[in-house]
């Protein structure tokens, strides 16, 4: 039986990554075989994702930003590529979103939501994420990124796998942090929707370029709000 998928908010750009993508690439001098050779992608997967044929897991984003040597939100906001930003002089910041708000990827396994996306140079990145996959064949390879990482379960049943445990049940409310460098899956059990707020960190100079930097596209003012898919 099919499932129904819950709504999915926030503001869907997807063919913006693909073109600057593309312009930070040649600004960088860089041909498709050389960002395909530097991310440990193929060329061809490359081109898919310029010519917006392909959308990116978040694993695969820090790979391309760190072979690109850019920060995640200038691909985001189309900003020109212009290094590692300096890190804030000062604390005390904030970063207030309202429900729905973000920065929205869609992928076969998940619809991601990116928030707190005006703040830069941030070691941690927070994702909400919507599960669609029922098994692990489904899903496919496991992902895996430098860093740590916490989820909390928002909605839902949900099992994670990696390769290194068995898996873990996590029924709403329940919580895990564990090594994101092992190859994990966040699987949906049951029917009904699964959410999972995970936040994501790195002590990686690199990485954290990436992970901070990835909230400088503005979030949406009005949630977008797509129908959901039977």
């Amino acid at each position: 039986m099919a499932t129904k998928r819950a709504s999915t908010h926030g503001t869907e750009r997807d063919g913006d990554l693909g073109e600057s993508l593309r312009r930070i690439r040649k600004e960088r001098g860089m041909t498709l075989i050389e960002a395909g050779a530097r991310s440990g992608m193929p060329m061809s997967t490359i081109s898919k994702i310029e010519n917006n044929k392909m959308s990116l897991s978040y694993d695969k984003l820090l790979r391309i930003c760190n072979a690109l040597e850019v920060d995640i939100s200038q691909l985001f906001s189309g900003a020109a590529a212009v290094g590692k930003p300096a890190a804030p002089a000062a604390s005390g910041r904030r970063s207030i979103n309202r429900r729905g708000t973000g920065y929205a990827i869609n992928t076969p396994n998940y619809s991601h939501l990116y928030p707190a996306a005006d703040l830069l140079n941030k070691r941690a990145v927070p994702i909400i994420a919507e599960i669609h996959t029922r098994s692990l064949a489904e899903f496919g390879e496991m992902i895996s990124h430098p860093g740590e990482e916490f989820a909390m379960v928002l909605e839902g049943t949900v099992d994670l796998y990696t390769d290194l445990y068995a898996p873990a049940r996590l029924e709403t409310g329940d919580s895990i942090y564990f090594d994101s460098g092992m190859a994990h899956a966040y699987i949906a059990v049951g029917e009904g929707c699964c959410r999972v707020l995970s936040v994501c960190t790195s002590d990686e100079p690199n990485q954290e370029a990436m992970y901070t930097a990835l909230m400088e596209a503005p979030p949406a003012q009005t949630p977008v709000v797509k129908k959901a898919k039977k």
